[in-house]
């Protein structure tokens, strides 16, 4: 017998899907339509892969709309109602697939993997990029702050590029601490009057000798294919954590 089958009939239809949709993990419920095509058929007809990556990352439902299909992000056609037909239902049993194939096994908090460089450091390594990675303002007896080397126009832009820890990351919250100099007189905050966060890919991978951060390591936003620009948020000058919401 079908292990489908056997699932169903053991438990009846409505026990059957509750399990399904109370694994761990979307990959389970991907591994699991892989067993058999009766399996597959039965998990995308009652859009159990949808409903488990929604369950645990609710921030998906605005993907609900793409598809990849030839390593391309695609818009669904059609109208509402038709998302009940066979190609809506395999549609977003590929995407969400996709996705839960993207997502798990790893769950993370936090999706910097390190940070790659800085359009300018006043004092490296000491002022580098680095140095934003540490959650609070002192790291080993020190001040941990990056500076840039200033400009006369305070309308230069600065730049700082990270690596995220996978190709695919779900970014609900930004976390920026302006600096605040405790070890200068009168404990100035030293603070961008906004900030705006870009997501994509550069256009070609890092070179070996590349991976190494350097002072002179600068990549220009001309070699990178920005999919997300955010709004551009201004920033209160205290000395405090502000929590963007960059995708909403």
């Amino acid at each position: 017998m079908d292990t489908c089958d056997d699932l169903t009939q053991r438990l009846g239809l409505d026990m059957s899907i509750k399990v399904l949709t109370h694994l761990a993990s979307p990959y389970d419920l991907v591994r699991f339509s892989s067993v058999s095509r009766r399996c597959h058929q039965f998990v995308i007809a009652h859009g159990l892969c949808k409903h488990l990556c929604l369950k645990m990352f609710p921030e998906m439902a605005s993907l609900g709309h793409a598809i990849k299909e030839r390593n391309l992000i695609q818009p669904l056609e059609g109208r509402l109602e038709d998302a009940t037909e066979p190609k809506w239902l395999e549609r977003s049993h590929r995407i969400y697939s996709f996705l839960a194939q993207g997502l798990a096994p790893d769950i993370k908090t936090d999706c910097i993997a390190e940070a790659i460089c800085a359009s300018s450091t006043d004092n490296f390594p000491e002022e580098s990029v680095e140095n934003t990675l540490e959650p609070d303002d002192k790291s080993e007896q020190r001040a941990s702050y990056w500076s840039s080397k200033g400009e006369a126009d305070p309308n230069t832009p600065e730049t700082l590029i990270y690596r995220l820890k996978a190709n695919l990351c779900i970014v609900t919250e930004i976390h920026v601490q302006p600096l605040q100099a405790f070890f200068q007189l009168g404990a100035p905050i030293y603070s961008a009057r906004s900030v705006r966060f870009r997501l994509g890919h550069r256009k070609c991978p890092l070179d070996q000798d590349d991976q190494e951060m350097s002072e002179g390591l600068a990549l220009s936003a001309d070699e990178f294919t920005w999919t997300y620009v955010s709004p551009e948020f201004p920033m209160i000058q205290v000395s405090r954590t502000f929590s963007s919401h960059p995708l909403e």
